[in-house]
């Protein structure tokens, strides 16, 4: 099982700031932006690569759910990045699809 599956399962902790019937999303535990949220499809599914035709809505599920919390946290007026790694040459780590929410940078 990988450890998103463990976070979905509450086997391991996470900084929770959203959770649904199909989806999870958490502060990332190696920040690369003064806001980093992994938003995660409860349904395992490895990376973009994998996804199936029955699974196409989870992508814009994800990207939906980025959407709303980048507008909670106010990114919506300053810029923010929506991010699928895809596959380890992508920099994909961890092998269940996820989406990243990445801003708040100080732009002067």
């Amino acid at each position: 099982m990988c450890i998103f599956c463990k976070i979905i399962k509450k086997q391991i902790s996470s900084d929770l700031v959203y959770e649904n019937d199909t989806l999870i999303a958490f502060k990332d535990i190696k920040p690369s932006a003064p806001v980093h949220i992994l938003i995660v499809p409860k349904k395992h599914i490895e990376s973009v690569i994998a996804i199936e035709a029955e699974d196409k809505n989870v992508l814009g599920d994800l990207v939906w759910r980025g959407k709303i919390l980048a507008q909670e946290r106010g990114l919506d007026k300053t810029g923010y990045k929506l991010i699928f790694n895809c596959g380890r040459g992508g920099g994909q780590i961890i092998d269940h699809i996820h989406l990243h929410l990445m801003g708040g940078w100080d732009k002067k």
